[in-house]
């Protein structure tokens, strides 16, 4: 496929890996379910590549039901006159399934949370291989920065497996630790929506600083993150890096009553950097079919484009 494609062996660059995960998937599906249907795929997105975003899982996500649904192996969710619909759970195993193939194309190895979260939507508890849907979150709101250092996923996950057997007995208990974190942090996540207590984002916090010195400790920090974290804390907010870390983005927890000028502050620090910011919520639904009529303009004029 790469000599077909024209790649290069060992070429990484997002595009050359997407359109790699494209024909293998393609080709895949057609070969279990009938051929796909002459189509024209375009493809546009907000999310930066390469930042820890989850943009190759989005992209293999919607990619894996698109070819799916364009072939007959699921279904047409959408009924006239609605904007939106959702496949069924059997459905969306299946998208998932194929979407994890073309992240394996792009990653080597990948955990499968990311395609799980993109075709689920929510949030997820992953343990061991297992991924688990959380029944009630609170929406919690965050600053996302991209700090614009690039880094590969492969790259990292193979520096930090390498560590592991160089240091068993030192990575071993920071390992048990980050996942002790995990299950602190599933706690009081789930807590809060039915007891919406201030109590509760200071543990969270506490949670974000003990995290972030743990993955610096496994070797997936960058100097860009921890200039992220001083600026932040400057302000009295608390961060961590997303995704793969090795620069990427970080997530900055916004309590309910922080101001809207020490936000503002925050942002213009960080962007004096020379980093991205966007405020957001964390969760929200996953893959979804949509009418164009449905879509915003901006985006309408992408695909048009």
């Amino acid at each position: 496929l790469k000599e077909f494609a024209g790649i290069t062996a060992g070429a990484s660059a997002p595009e050359s890996l997407a359109t790699l995960a494209f024909l293998y998937m393609c080709l895949a599906i057609s070969a279990k379910y009938g051929d796909v249907p002459s189509v024209d795929i375009l493809v546009w997105s907000e999310l930066p590549t390469g930042a820890g975003l989850g943009s190759s899982a989005a992209y293999a996500v919607c990619l894996a039901a698109a070819l799916l649904t364009a072939c007959g192996a699921i279904s047409c969710p959408l009924k006239e006159g609605e904007s939106t619909a959702r496949w069924t759970e059997e459905e969306l195993t299946l998208i998932n399934s194929w979407a994890f193939q073309g992240e394996r194309v792009m990653h080597g190895n990948p955990s499968g949370v990311d395609n799980a979260v993109g075709t689920w939507g929510g949030a997820l508890r992953y343990q061991s291989g297992k991924i688990t849907p959380l029944k009630r979150v609170p929406l919690l709101r965050i600053l996302l920065t991209n700090t614009k250092v690039p880094r590969s996923t492969k790259v990292l996950v193979a520096n930090v497996k390498e560590k592991i057997l160089k240091f068993p007995a030192i990575m071993n208990p920071v390992l048990d630790s980050i996942d002790a974190i995990s299950q602190e942090c599933q706690s009081v996540l789930e807590a809060m929506p039915a007891n919406p207590s201030p109590e509760h984002y200071p543990v969270l916090e506490e949670l974000f600083d003990i995290n972030q010195h743990h993955l610096n400790v496994i070797g997936v920090g960058h100097p860009s993150l921890d200039r992220l974290c001083r600026v932040t804390a400057s302000h009295g907010l608390h961060s961590k890096l997303t995704g793969a870390g090795g620069g990427g983005c970080g997530i900055t927890l916004l309590r309910p009553d922080t101001s809207p000028l020490a936000v503002e502050a925050a942002k213009r620090d960080l962007c004096a950097c020379g980093f991205e910011c966007w405020e957001t919520d964390i969760g929200a639904p996953g893959v979804t079919l949509h009418s164009s009529s449905s879509l915003k303009a901006e985006v309408l004029c992408a695909l048009a484009e």
